[in-house]
């Protein structure tokens, strides 16, 4: 069982940054495949960015060059650094969990993870 908690989220300029942040509430936390997804009304949830246990980044090309996902072991946290954002980016962000390292290499879907937290809003504006 494991307990996803996202914060950060909020309103933003095109343009402008934001850090959105998850805390894991997981045993053996860095043993686990961590991802970024977001879904704007009417689609389908996608997957932005992943991390395995190693730290091996993969993204999304709609993100890639703007957003960086990390992770910290030590307190069990996931972020998500976002910049130079669009309108487009606009979505519920969620953080997502797997104990499959391989989901996060080649997978990669929504399908694929187990684990979810209640998401955080993030809104861009023109």
């Amino acid at each position: 069982q494991v307990q996803l908690v996202e914060s950060g989220g909020g309103s933003v300029q095109t343009g402008g940054s934001l850090l959105i942040s998850c805390a894991a509430s997981v045993y053996l936390y860095s043993t686990y495949c961590m991802a970024w997804f977001r879904q704007a009304p009417g689609k389908e949830r996608e997957g932005v960015a992943f991390i395995t246990s190693g730290g091996i980044t993969t993204y999304a090309d709609s993100v890639k060059g703007r957003f960086t996902i990390s992770r910290d072991n030590a307190k069990n946290t996931l972020h998500l650094q976002m910049s130079s954002l669009k309108p487009e980016d606009t979505a519920m962000y969620y953080c997502a969990a797997r104990l499959n390292d391989g989901v996060c290499l080649r997978n990669r879907e929504t399908t694929d993870f187990r684990s979810w937290g209640q998401g955080t809003q993030v809104t861009v504006s023109s």
